[in-house]
């Protein structure tokens, strides 16, 4: 299957503290990617190296073969984020918001329209064009924020803790939402929530104190009759560097 993010050695320090400590990872087409890791376990911070919101201090990280650092606008080309706090213009409407954000991924005035009707489709915001963002629940809110990760078909989908807030019926929305996403399109899916991931995702990594320190697809843990709950509480335990 086609590799469509890579990552080698990724390290990211702040003054004399190592907070990522060599970071490798690879992700395919078609896969759904849970990270999870405690808090403070440097899984916000490696997303934001991975989708170029943040330089890394060592390392390097490549999108559908393109150097992110080398080449940056043209590998960003190929990547949609959704940040833990959504990037809202909350006084606009939803219409107005996304076509903006569609001029920024440069997409071609002519090709605006479909690819909002299209967005708005998968996301389940056809009937909000018109509404102001900030009237929108939190679940509605969440889609326009996934919507805008998406408008221009990217083919990495980062998402940072999306069903966060969310009732249980949002919840379950969002989730298949994100494994209709996953058909076509590589995903990075971070969260605290360990039945999400195995409701949602193919494989899952589980980062402590700034290193992976577990890397499966749920297929072999279920093979191996290896709990997550279990192994997360395992290798998640306070230890020294």
């Amino acid at each position: 299957m086609t590799i469509t993010l890579s990552a080698h050695h990724l390290c990211r320090k702040y003054g004399q503290d190592t907070i990522i400590r060599n970071v490798d990872l690879q992700l395919k087409r078609g896969e759904i990617l849970g990270l999870l890791g405690p808090n403070g376990a440097g899984k916000s911070t490696t997303l934001r190296m991975l989708t170029g919101n943040l330089a890394p201090s060592g390392g390097c990280v490549e999108i559908c073969g393109i150097d992110l650092l080398q080449e940056p606008l043209k590998a960003k080309m190929h990547l949609g984020f959704l940040p833990e706090i959504p990037p809202l213009y909350i006084d606009m409407s939803v219409d107005a918001y996304l076509q903006l954000v569609a001029r920024l991924h440069r997409i071609h005035n002519n090709e605006i329209p479909a690819a909002l009707e299209k967005v708005k489709q998968r996301c389940g915001l056809t009937g909000c064009g018109k509404q102001s963002i900030k009237i929108l629940s939190k679940g509605f809110q969440q889609r326009v924020g996934i919507a805008q990760a998406i408008i221009h078909d990217p083919d990495v989908i980062v998402l940072d803790e999306p069903t966060v807030g969310l009732d249980p019926n949002q919840m379950r929305d969002i989730r298949q939402l994100i494994r209709e996403l996953g058909a076509a399109h590589s995903v990075i899916l971070s969260t605290h929530i360990l039945p999400e991931v195995d409701a949602v995702c193919d494989r899952v990594l589980i980062m402590h104190q700034g290193r992976i320190v577990f890397d499966r697809y749920l297929s072999e843990c279920k093979q191996q009759s290896i709990g997550l709950e279990t192994v997360f509480a395992q290798l998640t335990q306070e230890r020294t560097h």
